[in-house]
């Protein structure tokens, strides 16, 4: 069974703004919801901070978790009204899946690229395994402009089991953002960030993107897959998860 959890965060508090900034010490956290040992299932989570006063962890596990303790740390444990959280069962939505339907989606990503690593000095040629070799001969860095972190989307989604319809808008807004001769697609970057904390005594600099629009369902295997398991790197720092809601308007 997969779980999708929603949980209130107080950016006040002094413990929320050290796991609202520190995605290595907010993975700790997600991690203790569980029973399980976190080698044992794909964890992922994201931050929705549209309202920065009231920021939003959302989580899907394949345990149930318990979310107590992030609460009375980070939370609004005092709050009258209740609601600290929300645990949904993931199967209702997984069973919506359909060739040809359309959902809006987020997803906050961190788009990445290998590029070719600068030779130093005494390199030479090695009999090692060649794809070893590759791997040490290039560095995966993170796209940082609008348009490539847009882009690095557009050419993954079919391998995601969905395509973004063209959008349905006036013909004054702007056109897709590397190709001039083609629509707009239905979808737009609401946040980028670049994010960077200390882990075992090295810095890790993430340039991440939230993603939001329109997608139609292509391949409902490869769809499910993707919303269970991420899209992209850097899973454990809140990168990877994509969400679903039914669209509002008709297909068509």
């Amino acid at each position: 069974m997969t779980y999708l959890s929603r949980i209130r965060i107080n950016p006040l508090r002094q413990q929320s703004r050290e796991l609202l900034s520190n995605p290595q010490t907010m993975h700790s956290h997600v991690c203790a919801a569980i029973p399980a040992t976190p080698d044992t299932e794909r964890l992922l989570w994201r931050l929705d901070t549209d309202n920065p006063h009231r920021p939003h962890l959302i989580a899907l596990t394949r345990s149930k978790p318990d979310w107590t303790h992030l609460v009375e740390a980070a939370g609004w444990p005092a709050a009258d009204d209740g609601g600290h959280y929300d645990i949904a069962d993931y199967t209702p939505l997984l069973a919506q899946l359909a060739i040809g339907r359309e959902f809006t989606f987020r997803l906050t990503a961190n788009p990445v690229q290998n590029m070719p690593r600068p030779p130093r000095n005494g390199d030479t040629a090695s009999a090692e395994d060649p794809k070893t070799r590759q791997r040490r001969s290039s560095v995966r860095t993170g796209h940082r402009t609008y348009a490539h972190q847009l882009n690095w989307l557009l050419k993954r989604t079919a391998g995601y089991g969905f395509q973004i319809p063209d959008a349905r808008t006036d013909p004054g807004l702007p056109i897709h953002p590397l190709d001039e001769s083609t629509p707009a697609p239905d979808v737009r970057i609401i946040h980028r960030d670049r994010v960077s904390f200390n882990k075992k005594r090295r810095q890790v600099v993430l340039h991440v993107a939230t993603f939001q629009g329109r997608l139609q369902v292509t391949d409902t295997d490869l769809l499910a897959r993707a919303l269970l398991n991420g899209v992209g790197p850097a899973k454990a720092y809140g990168c990877g998860l994509l969400t679903l809601a039914p669209s509002r308007r008709p297909n068509g």
